[in-house]
């Protein structure tokens, strides 16, 4: 009964898509969800015991951040970024991960992995090392392309980390629910139904900085003397917060591009996105062009003075993705055989978390991204982009002020967070008995209860628990206090799926890779580059 009245609720308000029939048809079909693909990229900063930015390179005991499958650098030399492969067992998956924590801290002897998205103390932001990869052309030009953000952007913002969660839906689901009959033939209409998500992710996607945003405060040193907007509060201990923000992260203060919002870059086909893509990586950009490829003394300051430098600049909150051949760009493999996979790069680090990730955020993922292919989503005009990337702003800067409303497309029409909040909820719940009675257990329906309790009391969200204790401590303070006993605790655990013989194997190897692709490389750097403009 509570179930109805729910729904009920949901229909009378009309906030979100009616998705009655796609949840009875899931109902009735619930082995289209068994084999649920996924995959976490964790991202985080190697720091002193004081909380000041490590200066230390990547460590070599790690292999090559170039070919190591499982342990590489993003931005900076001290970017760890943790990889694990696809998994349909989340528990699987996340010891996989834990157990790249516990090998990595050992590794690092006093150093720490920091426990935020957003960075530590750095003092002084020309000093941050790009990631190194050698002196092969690959590795020459990742360390460019780095160079050209560091350029574009400042470093500091690149310096931002957060989990990327890679999430495929299984072939008898679209078998089932599109009858698909193999991935090949199916390959348009399944990249079809993850536009369509996709699509629902812009609309509702704030849900997921609303419950685990984390940032809701900065580091002092984060401004570097600039001058911000932002009407923020702060303490005697370095930090600054807004008082009902998310995810500064996700703001404009954080890890977006302001100057991408006009590309026109839209998910209404196929199509219509990589066609988008590819002019704005052969569009050129006054700004970037004052900038140069090369200074006065002919070093290089970024690939090419284009809106974007290859693919992967695009700033967004979810990408469709398939996995590349050699040498492929992302949108030539969409184009050869369509979406495979989805990332979604909207989560915070969760710093309850010695992994920065939990099975409640993943199993909430499931559900959530599985409303969004389920859902109808109407096509979305670059206009209506801009409409919910305000329904975003809203829910990073201020998600927890009371009475918080959320708008609906570009309409003037405004509900409640907390009312389209638990609408969608009621549907979730309708997914979780789904997913539980394949596997036999209540945990996705413990999830769902636990947090649509979130609507009605702000103080469970993740963002008010953390931004509580640094008010208290200072971010810093928190932040090494969490450092120091996530160290010691995964120090301390055993590796649980993998072996301290499988991490030598793969260091071992990926320095091997690494030695084999420079001493093949013919072209010089800059004939190269001239190839991969071709």
């Amino acid at each position: 009964m509570l179930n109805k009245n729910k729904l009920f609720a949901q229909r009378e308000v009309n906030v979100i898509p009616d998705v009655s029939k796609a949840l009875s048809w899931l109902e009735a079909h619930p082995d289209a969800l068994k084999g649920i693909g996924r995959g976490i990229e964790r991202e985080t900063l190697r720091v002193e015991p004081d909380g000041h930015l490590a200066t230390t390179g990547h460590p070599e005991s790690l292999g090559s951040a170039l070919k190591h499958d499982w342990i590489t650098t993003d931005f900076a030399e001290t970017l760890l970024e943790f990889i694990t492969p696809v998994d349909q067992n989340i528990d699987h998956m996340l010891s996989f991960l834990r157990d790249i924590h516990r090998h990595v801290a050992r590794e690092l002897g006093q150093e720490r992995m920091w426990p935020f998205s957003m960075p530590c103390i750095i003092d002084d932001a020309d000093k941050i090392e790009l990631a190194q990869y050698g002196s092969s052309n690959i590795g020459k030009m990742k360390t460019l392309y780095r160079q050209g953000l560091k350029n574009r952007y400042g470093a500091l913002m690149q310096t931002i980390s957060g989990i990327h969660y890679n999430f495929s839906l299984p072939l008898s689901f679209w078998r089932e629910w599109a009858d698909v009959k193999d991935a090949e033939s199916g390959k348009e209409t399944i990249s079809a139904g993850y536009l369509r998500l996709i699509r629902n992710y812009y609309r509702f996607g704030w849900v997921i900085p609303y419950l685990f945003g984390a940032s809701p405060a900065i580091c002092s040193s984060f401004l570097q003397g600039r001058e911000s907007n932002l009407p923020f509060e702060t303490n005697d201990k370095g930090t600054l917060w807004l008082p009902y923000a998310t995810s500064l992260r996700l703001s404009d203060l954080g890890y977006t591009n302001k100057s991408q919002s006009g590309l026109g870059i839209t998910f209404n086909s196929l199509e219509g996105y990589v066609a988008a893509l590819k002019a704005a990586i052969k569009t050129p950009s006054e700004e970037y062009a004052a900038i140069g490829t090369k200074d006065a003394d002919g070093n290089w300051l970024q690939l090419n003075t284009n809106v974007l430098q290859i693919e992967n600049e695009l700033y967004a909150p979810i990408r469709p993705k398939r996995v590349t051949r050699s040498g492929e760009a992302p949108s030539d493999a969409l184009q050869r055989g369509g979406i495979e996979y989805i990332e979604v790069r909207s989560l915070d680090i969760n710093p309850f978390s010695a992994i920065g990730v939990d099975a409640n955020q993943v199993r909430f993922l499931d559900l959530f991204l599985i409303w969004c292919t389920l859902a109808d989503a109407p096509e979305m005009s670059a206009d209506e982009l801009l409409c919910s990337r305000k329904n975003w702003n809203r829910v990073v800067l201020e998600g927890r002020k009371p009475g918080q409303m959320i708008a609906v497309g570009c309409s003037a029409t405004q509900h409640t967070l907390v009312e389209v909040g638990k609408a969608l909820f009621a549907d979730l719940r309708r997914v979780a008995e789904v997913l539980d009675s394949n596997e036999g257990s209540t945990q996705y329906q413990q999830v769902c209860d636990q947090l649509v309790a979130s609507f009605d009391d702000p103080e469970l969200t993740y963002s008010a628990r953390i931004l509580h204790a640094m008010k208290e401590n200072g971010l810093t303070g928190t932040g090494v206090a969490l450092a120091e006993q996530y160290r010691h605790l995964l120090c301390e655990e055993p590796l649980d799926v993998l072996s301290e013989d499988d991490f030598t194997r793969q260091a071992q190897a990926s320095v091997l890779a690494q030695e084999t692709l420079e001493q093949s490389d013919t072209l010089d750097f800059a004939s190269y580059l001239a190839s991969r403009e071709g």
